[in-house]
């Protein structure tokens, strides 16, 4: 992936749409992950989900879907902003994350972290930023593109502890599987040749630049802590 100024809006066309509403740049995409003290592990995933949505969603603008790609970059990079919060305190981590965004502002962007885990409507329909989101979000593993297949997998060993939670993950990525079938419709390469045909992705500079931030964040709010007790 070529680097990116952190000044810049989230890259793709800033459509008439978004052009109406604040899109984060990656800066700020940034501090707000620190703020609610995003693994850096975490976060790699977070670009690395951001890369494929992009990905798909330029090609898919290109072929005629109106698609906000700034808007889904900045969705993709946001989706998991509470997912670090939610490992100690168990809360679903995407109404968390929407909130979390609806109240500094960015209730659209939130919309879509809210369905990234499970959309609103699986009917047919015109593609949508959340779908494309969400999609991205199933064939990335950690910080690597994977098949379906092998996402759902890790997802069944580590969430499926039930048989009605093994049912209900598997009804969605059935639903998942048809949200594929859609959306690769529309481009001239197939779901198995997604890894290929992204290329090779060098993160580290973004990810610096998060670690960065996040120790910046950190150091603030001990001072903030320190300040309070004295």
């Amino acid at each position: 992936m070529s680097a990116v100024s952190l000044r810049q809006p989230v890259e793709g066309p800033l459509s008439k749409t978004a052009a109406s509403r604040r899109i984060p740049v990656l800066e700020e995409c940034f501090s707000l992950l620190a703020a609610l003290d995003t693994l850096p592990h975490i976060a790699a995933h977070c670009l690395m989900v951001r890369r494929v949505a992009l990905f798909l969603g330029e090609r898919l603008a290109a072929g005629g879907h109106p698609l906000d790609l700034p808007l889904t970059g900045a969705a993709a990079l946001l989706h998991d902003v509470a997912k670090t919060r939610s490992i100690t305190t168990g809360e679903p981590h995407a109404e968390t994350g929407a909130r979390f965004l609806a109240e500094k502002g960015l209730a659209g962007i939130g919309e879509i972290v809210r369905q990234h885990v499970v959309l609103d409507t699986y009917a047919p329909g015109p593609l949508t930023e959340a779908m494309v989101v969400n999609y991205a979000d199933k064939r990335v593993l950690h910080d690597t593109v994977v098949t379906l297949s092998e996402r759902m997998d890790y997802i069944l060993s580590r969430y499926g502890k039930s048989p009605e939670a093994r049912d209900r993950i598997q009804h969605f990525w059935r639903k998942t599987r048809e949200i594929e079938t859609r959306l690769f419709g529309f481009v001239d390469f197939a779901p198995r040749e997604l890894a290929g045909v992204l290329g090779a992705t060098d993160m580290e500079e973004h990810l610096e630049a998060y670690r960065a931030r996040l120790e910046k964040a950190t150091t603030a709010r001990n001072a903030e802590k320190e300040a309070s007790y004295g």
